[in-house]
């Protein structure tokens, strides 16, 4: 079993250069994510959140730079020491990326094949029943195949598949996208939970203001080939980037933004109600 990381940054990046050809998408990028938090990353088309995502995980080799992850190198990890810190995190790809001739219990026991052979068969389709559930399918779900799936099924599966090792870090590529709205807030709430229950650290890639406001702790904005600014939402809305004002400032960000408001008014009237009714029955 790995030793748990104890330091206070998962992921720390520096001076990372990626390019294709002669098309430079990060230029000496620098990048620190806190233990415990939910990081949002977002950006324009092109800014390469993908890119940066992917050479963190280690299926994409920068041209420069430095990467580590749970106090290792990414960047200079040898095949062993690859295969050990890829059982310290899991990830959902957009779509789910579910393998479509296996159920859903099928394609959440893949890792724990692959990571831990020895393990009884009992006990791998008890885990991944577990991790089923946890992730808000019923446990009827754990039979059906992807294509019998709706799109925010195959999202929770696919959530279920990378909670499966007990991963540290979490990794989610727009886990919201093509969602309705009811269902987008609920997977939401669904990692707000996960992550305060198992305390974990999570990157998420996302183009959801709402997503932004409701569950993430501090977002990085990737502009000009690098993270230009990293900060909860007030101290990014302090900035004056164009892009940064665009973004939170447009019509999206402003319906986002009242909606996290009338959210927060409503919770004060509640809590202000519930400590003012006993007070009425006397």
């Amino acid at each position: 079993m790995p030793e748990e990381f104890e330091g206070d940054y998962p992921i720390r990046v520096r001076g990372l250069v990626n390019r294709f050809d002669d098309h430079v998408i990060h230029e000496g990028l620098d990048l620190d994510v806190k233990r415990g938090e939910i990081i949002g990353v977002v950006g324009g088309s092109g800014t390469g959140k993908s890119v940066l995502m992917r050479s963190i995980i280690g299926l994409q080799i920068p041209a420069e730079g430095s990467i580590e992850v749970l106090g290792r190198s990414i960047t200079d990890a040898r095949d062993d020491e690859d295969i050990d810190i890829r059982s310290q995190w899991g990830i959902l790809f957009q779509g789910g990326a579910l393998f479509s001739t296996l159920t859903v219990a099928e394609n959440v026991e893949v890792p724990l094949r692959e990571f831990y052979p020895e393990i009884s068969e009992e006990l791998r389709h008890e885990i991944a029943r577990y991790k089923v559930l946890l992730s808000g399918l019923p446990a009827n779900a754990t039979s059906k195949y992807p294509a019998e799936l709706s799109g925010g099924m195959k999202k929770r599966a696919g959530l279920a598949r990378a909670l499966a090792l007990d991963p540290e870090l979490l990794f989610l590529d727009e886990p919201t996208a093509g969602l309705d709205p009811i269902g987008a807030a609920a997977f939401d709430n669904l990692i707000r939970g996960l992550q305060e229950t198992l305390g974990l650290t999570v990157f998420l890639i996302t183009h959801d203001l709402d997503t932004l406001y409701e569950i993430c702790d501090r977002v990085a904005v990737l502009a000009d080939r690098k993270v230009i600014a990293v900060g909860t939402i007030p101290e990014l809305l302090a900035l004056d980037h164009p892009w940064i004002q665009e973004y939170f400032n447009g019509p999206r960000g402003r319906a986002a933004k009242d909606a996290q408001d009338r959210e927060a008014a409503s919770v004060v009237q509640a809590t202000q109600d519930a400590a003012t009714s006993p007070m009425e029955q006397e």
